[in-house]
């Protein structure tokens, strides 16, 4: 979509006159009662700490590997509240935030990040058809729109180099006419439809059944009980909480945008604001106006880029563009409510589909994600490999947490599998400098690639270098 028609103005501040400042997903009567915070104190053989998707499939898959495994999770406030209840509900095979930075960052491993990628996939869908997961859970796929000519250009060119590569199985190229078949945008100019490497779920209800699930299973979980402190004791560990503590034998952490318990590895993620809205359900007749049979999800191809999706209930999911670093890498929730950003958004929904004037929303809200210089997870451990972590998702977490889960209970058991031997798993990103040079970089970065997606994708000196020293910026 062009900038300047995106920009337009049109009444369509109005569609947000109703839009309840509150998370669509967490929204919802079904919202299970916390568990009780922990008081006093615990001992377990392997600690959680956080209440995400990262610490829920570590806590689940530590069970279904060893069924004697006394685990507690530990949750600030409530298990999905934060990203894993804001997010849009991509559930993606790839581990790497896209094939695209998956064959830059790591070519000799690629075909095999792709594999463990499917699988990872197969056994998210595998486990909610095990438990019972009540999540709304569509592997309808993803499509990348271009909605600019040089995109259609750029698109058809990856077509090309991933098929070249062995990597196109299961994608198909789509010419504007064919992906208008699929979602009908009169901005619309080609597509990849990734047919099978992305499922589409209710993030919220994925969170409350895998937290269901660990309860099933003999996971301790406490909710309303922030980790404080971790530190030695004896041959373990020990976690202090507000009302008590928990020692373990190991700790997982899977804290991710929050600050880590090791401290070494905040500086190599900085949280990024994303916004999104949700409309009301959409009528028979406003859905036959625009497709969309399939469900697929669907993004665009800028650099400053927006995803999209249908709910269970018809509604529309319309999140992205903007991506906002506040000053000093804060975490607040004053954050996670940005009326420019909602305007904004309206804006390019009306532009994207036109014949959905008079849509309202019902629902508009924000959340931080926690991003790394090389986009996709890292992976280390602490205190002579009693304590792992994994971070920096940057925005695909939701089936790569669960990938993250096995790398860290491996790193914990200290077994050299398939996983661990990987090159992304050993290595780390380029941390993020302090301030004012991280606000600095990541404001020149922002308007670089504003400026890049007004002018034909063309890159200037300052993205350049950063491709060239592997570093970026990104929700």
């Amino acid at each position: 979509m062009a900038p300047g028609a995106m920009s337009r103005s049109n009444d369509w501040t109005k569609s947000l006159s109703d839009a309840q400042p509150v998370p669509y997903w967490l929204d919802d009567p079904g919202r299970p009662r916390p568990e009780a915070a922990l008081t006093g104190a615990e001992t377990c053989d392997l600690l959680v700490v956080g209440g995400g998707y990262s610490g829920l499939w570590t806590a689940l898959i530590a069970k279904e590997r060893d069924p004697g495994r006394d685990v507690v999770l530990v949750e600030g406030r409530e298990v999905g509240w934060a990203a894993s209840g804001r997010n849009g509900g991509f559930c993606a095979a790839s581990l790497t935030h896209g094939l695209s930075n998956g064959l830059t960052r790591w070519p000799d491993e690629i075909h095999k990040l792709e594999e463990l990628g499917a699988r990872n996939l197969d056994a998210i869908e595998e486990a909610v058809a095990r438990h019972g997961l009540d999540c709304d859970f569509e592997r309808t796929g993803e499509i990348d729109v271009a909605t600019e000519p040089y995109q259609a250009r750029e698109l058809e060119e990856w077509y090309g180099e991933i098929r070249a590569k062995g990597l196109a199985e299961g994608i198909e190229y789509l010419d504007a006419e064919a992906v208008r078949e699929q979602v009908d945008s009169p901005t619309f100019r080609a597509g990849l439809w990734d047919r099978r490497g992305v499922a589409m779920v209710n993030p919220a209800k994925l969170a409350w059944g895998l937290k269901r699930a660990c309860l099933a299973l003999g996971v301790r979980v406490y909710e309303h009980t922030p980790a404080l402190a971790l530190k030695p004791y004896g041959a373990g560990m020990a976690v202090r909480t507000p009302y008590g503590g928990v020692r373990a034998r190991t700790v997982a952490l899977g804290t991710n945008v929050f600050p880590n318990l090791v401290r070494r590895v905040r500086s190599y993620t900085v949280p990024v604001y994303d916004y999104a809205l949700m409309t009301e359900p959409l009528s028979e007749e406003q859905l036959a106006s625009i497709g969309w049979k399939n469900r697929q999800g669907l993004g665009d191809s800028a650099n400053q880029f927006h995803y999209f999706r249908l709910s269970a209930d018809h509604r529309i999911l319309w999140g992205g563009y903007d991506a906002v670093y506040p000053y000093g890498g804060r975490v607040r929730a004053e954050y996670d409510d940005r009326p420019e950003t909602y305007a904004k958004l309206a804006g390019h929904f009306f532009t994207c589909f036109p014949q959905l004037e008079g849509v309202r929303f019902t629902h508009a809200w924000g959340g931080a994600i926690d991003t790394c210089s090389r986009f996709s997870a890292f992976f280390g451990t602490a205190h002579q490999g009693k304590v792992a972590y994994a971070a920096g998702y940057t925005g695909l977490g939701v089936g790569a947490t669960r990938f993250g889960a096995e790398v860290m209970l491996d790193l914990l058991a200290g077994e050299r599998t398939e996983r661990t031997a990987l090159e992304m798993v050993r290595s780390k990103p380029l941390p993020f400098p302090p301030e004012p040079f991280a606000w600095t970089g990541i404001a020149l970065t922002k308007w670089s690639l504003a400026r890049a997606d007004a002018h034909g994708g063309r890159r200037n000196l300052w993205l350049r270098t950063m491709d060239r020293l592997g570093l970026g910026f990104d929700s």
